[in-house]
C-alpha cells in the first residue's frame, strides 16, 4: 500500500481559517441601503424606463425654451392653423402661435402644478396620518375628518372653489399668479386623504414595534419619537404617494383647464392646450394630439416609476 499524500508536501494550499474569514467580512464597509433599493429599482424595466421619460419630459419643457427661443405668445396672422413645417415642426395654432413653444411653456405650468400640488397633498396627509396613529386620543376625529373629505364630489369641489376665489386671487397676486395659487391649493386639500391612510396604518404598526416600545420606556418625547422613529419607516408609503400624487395633480389641473376654469386663455397649459384644438380637430387632428400625448405619457411614465418605487422600498421584495 501508499502511504498517503500529505497536502502541505504536494504544494497544496490549505483554506483560511474560519475566523480570518469573518473578521473580513467584518471589516467591508456597511452597504448603503439606498443602493439595495436602486439595484431593485433598476430591475423594473417598466419603471426605468418611465424614470427615463419623466427626466426627458422635465428637461423638454424647461431647458427646451433655450433653444427653441420663438415667444408662445408671439402672433403670426399669415402662419395661422399651419401644418407641422421646419419653421413651426408642430404646426400654429388659430392665432399663428408656434405650437412646440406652446407645448414647452404649457408643460412647465402642468408639471409645476403636479409637483407642488402633490407637496402639498403630501404635507397634509403624512402629517394627518401620522398625529391619527400616533395619538390614540386624536384617531377618531382625524379619520372622521378624512371620511368627510372622501366622501365629497372632487370635480364640483372644484369648480366650487375655483369660482368663489378666482376673482379674490386674480386682483391679490395677479391673473396667473393668482390661478396658479388657486388650482395648487384646491387639488392639494382634496387629494391628501389617500396618504393619510396609508400613513396611519404602517404607524399603527410600528408602535408595536421593539425598537420604539425601547424608545419610549427609556423617556423619548412623542415629537422626537416621530421624527427619529417614526417618520424614517415610513418614508417607502410616502414615496409611492407622491409619484401618483404627481400624475393625479396633472390630470386634475389638466381637466380644469380642459373646462375653461384653469388659467387664463393666453396662458398656455396642456389641458389648455386640448380644450383650444378641439375646435380644430378634424382640419387639425395633429394640435389635439400632442397635448393628449404629453398628458398620456407624462402620467403613465409617472405610475410606472411609482410602481417601480413601491417594489424597490419593499424589504420583503428585496429579500432582506
Amino acid at each position: 500500500m501508499t502511504d498517503p499524500i500529505d497536502p502541505a508536501a504536494a504544494g497544496a494550499v490549505s483554506p483560511a481559517p474560519p475566523a480570518l474569514a469573518e473578521d473580513t467580512r467584518a471589516d467591508a464597509p456597511a452597504r448603503n441601503q439606498w443602493w439595495d433599493v436602486w439595484d431593485q429599482f433598476k430591475t423594473h424595466k417598466g419603471a426605468v424606463f418611465g424614470a427615463s421619460f419623466f427626466i426627458f419630459v422635465i428637461a423638454a419643457v424647461y431647458l427646451g425654451p433655450f433653444l427653441w427661443t420663438i415667444d408662445p405668445t408671439y402672433i403670426d396672422i399669415r402662419a395661422r392653423n399651419s401644418g407641422p413645417t421646419w419653421a413651426h415642426p408642430f404646426g400654429t395654432d388659430q392665432l399663428g402661435r408656434d405650437m412646440l413653444a406652446r407645448m414647452m411653456a404649457g408643460g412647465q405650468t402642468s408639471i409645476s402644478v403636479g409637483l407642488t400640488a402633490m407637496a402639498l397633498a403630501l404635507l397634509l396627509g403624512t402629517l394627518v396620518g401620522v398625529l391619527a396613529g400616533y395619538f390614540k386620543r386624536i384617531d377618531g376625529l382625524l379619520m372622521r375628518t378624512t371620511d368627510l373629505f372622501l366622501a365629497l364630489p372632487l370635480l364640483p369641489l372644484l369648480l366650487v372653489m375655483v369660482m368663489l376665489f378666482r376673482q379674490p386671487l386674480s386682483a391679490s397676486f395677479g391673473p396667473e399668479t393668482g390661478i396658479f395659487i388657486l388650482i395648487v391649493v384646491a387639488i392639494g386639500i382634496t387629494s391628501w386623504m389617500p396618504t393619510a391612510r396609508i400613513v396611519r396604518g404602517d404607524v399603527l404598526a410600528l408602535k408595536e414595534r421593539e425598537f420604539v416600545l425601547a424608545a419610549r420606556s427609556i423617556g423619548t418625547r412623542p415629537g422626537r419619537m416621530i421624527l427619529r422613529h417614526v417618520l424614517p419607516n415610513v418614508m417607502s408609503p410616502i414615496m409611492v404617494s407622491a409619484t401618483l400624487g404627481i400624475a393625479t395633480a396633472i390630470i386634475t389641473e389638466s381637466a380644469l383647464s380642459f373646462l375653461g376654469l384653469g388659467f387664463p386663455p393666453d396662458f398656455p397649459t396642456w389641458g389648455r392646450l386640448l380644450f383650444d384644438a378641439t375646435d380644430f380637430m378634424q382640419q387639425h387632428p395633429e394640435r389635439v394630439m400632442w397635448p393628449g400625448l404629453a398628458i398620456s405619457l407624462t402620467v403613465l411614465s409617472v405610475n410606472y416609476m411609482g410602481d417601480g418605487l413601491r417594489d424597490a422600498l419593499d424589504p420583503r421584495i428585496r429579500g432582506l
